[in-house]
């Protein structure tokens, strides 16, 4: 026994902190001598191209999607890629991460119905009564101060909750609301995780639906309520950002400061949704798949779109935090052009407040998220 000796890794080691670190640096290393180059927008994903063909290799831990216009140089490069590590080709993606692609028409339906069967069945809601709507309209959060009696339990829902929110936007305000709560859940706080396991009970077959389109341009949509937060006072912004007709990109949030305006309020929305805007084309260019168009941002508040066409920085908007004003910049650029929406017409109203059924559902189709066809 020498106690006072240390070992000396000579290879990484599942389940050490430096085994992440380690696997990646090699995959990232390897993919480089092969001809890919690495994103500077996510580090995760990787592009090779040669000519007029394009792959792209998407990094998830030890899971890895490739995809590309070009079939020859995909099984080239797997080929290259399965000489220095154990891999194996599992066609096309069908079940990735526990989303399975389903394939619809000429466009495919991302659904997670077997994450969601298994979640119902943990939570003991199996016989449960399907709800229209994950938020009750007329429902409070401090109705009572009752503690709840497991909430670990609360948390590990919640948690679960979270990852549907990949590919179900409609869920994202009230799991967003459920999330305020995770270190002192009430009685009524766990009947909230209840009503969204119910309405989640009865869209089991509903996923978010990609398409094919022949537009590239970027739009986006921002909305905010004022104050909603009967607690402190804050708001809750929400964005939704489309490429073409689908919708990649979503957000619902709490706002970090008390707005002292509607316009306020939105204004921080719209910086919310820029800085998001900024990333997608960064990512799209870096690809050369932007179409070149600046992004229309759409917005229901005329005094949130009025300041960012202003240059003038008047006394109502002294007390706007000056790093919010670097949408006027994207403005003046010409990156970005803001324009006016009815509230009728804004889709983002889905992401800060709960909604009757009737306007839920439609905006919820216009979101892209579907029902799998009974055929499928």
């Amino acid at each position: 026994m020498t106690p006072g000796h240390v070992c000396h890794l000579q290879r990484s080691l599942y389940g050490l902190k430096q085994a992440p670190r380690a696997w990646f640096k090699r995959l990232h290393d390897f993919l480089l001598s092969t001809g890919f180059q690495a994103s500077k927008t996510d580090a995760s994903l990787f592009y090779y191209t040669a000519k007029e063909s394009r792959v792209f290799l998407l990094v998830y831990v030890d899971d890895i999607i490739m995809m590309g216009n070009d079939v020859n140089l995909v099984n080239t490069l797997l080929q290259r890629l399965s000489s220095a590590f154990k891999i194996r080709d599992l066609g096309a993606p069908g079940f990735f991460l526990g989303i399975e692609t389903v394939v619809v028409g000429d466009g495919l339906l991302l659904s997670q119905r077997r994450y969601m069967t298994d979640l119902i069945g943990r939570s003991g809601m199996v016989d449960c009564k399907p709800l229209a709507t994950p938020a009750a309209v007329t429902k409070s959060e401090t109705l009572s101060d009752t503690p709840f009696d497991n909430p670990t339990q609360y948390r590990h829902i919640v948690d679960a909750l979270q990852y549907l929110t990949i590919i179900r936007p409609d869920l994202a305000y009230a799991v967003n609301r459920l999330c305020q709560f995770m270190h002192s859940p009430t009685v009524d706080h766990w009947n909230l995780v209840k009503r969204v396991l119910r309405y989640v009970k009865g869209t089991l077959d509903y996923g978010l639906q990609l398409t094919p389109s022949s537009s590239t341009s970027i739009h986006a949509y921002s909305d905010s309520d004022w104050a909603g937060c009967p607690i402190d006072r804050k708001s809750t912004s929400g964005y939704a950002v489309y490429l073409g007709d689908n919708l990649i990109s979503w957000l619902s949030k709490k706002q970090r400061t008390v707005t002292r305006s509607s316009t306020e309020a939105e204004y921080k929305a719209l910086a919310d949704v820029s800085a998001e805007v900024t990333w997608v084309v960064s990512l799209l260019r870096e690809l050369g798949l932007h179409s070149g168009q600046p992004a229309t941002l759409w917005c229901d508040n005329l005094g949130a779109t009025y300041m960012c066409a202003n240059p003038v920085f008047h006394a109502r908007t002294k007390h706007v935090e000056i790093d919010y004003h670097f949408v006027r910049d994207k403005v003046a650029s010409g990156d970005f052009v803001v324009k006016y929406v009815s509230t009728i017409d804004q889709l983002v109203d889905i992401f800060t407040k709960p909604l009757p059924s009737p306007r839920f559902s439609t905006l919820r189709g216009k979101l892209n998220v579907v029902s799998l066809p009974s055929c499928a």
